[in-house]
């Protein structure tokens, strides 16, 4: 694969984060392809803006299209990742592939009451107090160079509620059946929540494969960021040329 050829990589971080979740992806991958990490509503420099799932598939659309190569590859993680289905679903045209990182769990049913107990507690909870846990959290089980970037980025917990209100109840194998493009489920070998639905979704898609990053929890890349980019960087590299 030439650089010409090589395809646009659009990543979408997770609940709470930003687009500083993927500076070390960012870093690693741009001498070979396009790549563009988002902000999505309510998150990062969008704080301020509405969220609505419908908006957030808008604005990876928008970074799909600044990077001006045709159809990208979307790399989605957790809440991003079900953004990336439904964006896959709305913007077909524009999906090159689909890399699912920590998404391959079905919303539905009753596994999702903690987290709309947990979406009705953040706002109870002081910005304050829930940002200097969540500095102190990142920095204890990760390098500062890995997550100083999401640190400076800062937390988007007001929009948990709404964000997770959306998704919850609305993704299952279903939504993967619509994804046109070539999927990589890639998970962290020791998120067995969400990797909960790993098998059903592979089973919902005729062009799917699965990859663990070895140790890795549901923040895999921050847990293992070489494997995790080297897996994106693979996938994307053995992707068909685009005719």
């Amino acid at each position: 694969m030439t650089t010409a050829d090589a395809p646009p990589i659009v990543f979408v971080h997770g609940t709470r984060f930003s687009a500083g979740q993927w500076s070390t992806q960012l870093s690693a991958l741009r001498e070979e392809f396009p790549v563009a990490a988002v902000d999505l509503p309510g998150h990062g420099a969008r704080s301020a803006q509405p969220w609505s799932l419908s908006a957030a598939t808008e604005v990876v659309a928008a970074a799909v299209d600044s990077l001006g190569g045709g159809p990208a590859v979307v790399v989605g993680h957790s809440l991003g990742g079900y953004v990336s289905l439904e964006f896959a679903r709305r913007c077909p045209e524009r999906l090159r592939a689909l890399v699912l990182a920590g998404a391959s769990a079905s919303t539905r049913g009753p596994w999702a009451a903690p987290y709309r107990w947990v979406a009705g507690l953040v706002p109870r909870i002081p910005a304050d107090r829930l940002t200097r846990w969540n500095d102190r959290l990142l920095l204890r089980h990760y390098p500062r160079d890995v997550v100083e970037a999401t640190i400076r980025s800062g937390y988007a917990f007001h929009t948990l509620p709404a964000a997770w209100g959306e998704v919850l109840g609305r993704f299952g194998t279903d939504a993967l059946r619509q994804v046109a493009a070539p999927v990589l489920i890639l998970n962290g070998e020791k998120d067995t929540v969400f990797r909960s639905g790993e098998a059903e979704f592979a089973r919902a898609h005729p062009d799917v494969r699965i990859e663990l990053i070895p140790r890795a929890g549901h923040l895999a890349n921050f847990d293992a960021p070489d494997a995790f980019t080297g897996a994106v960087r693979r996938f994307a590299r053995e992707l068909p040329v685009a005719g």
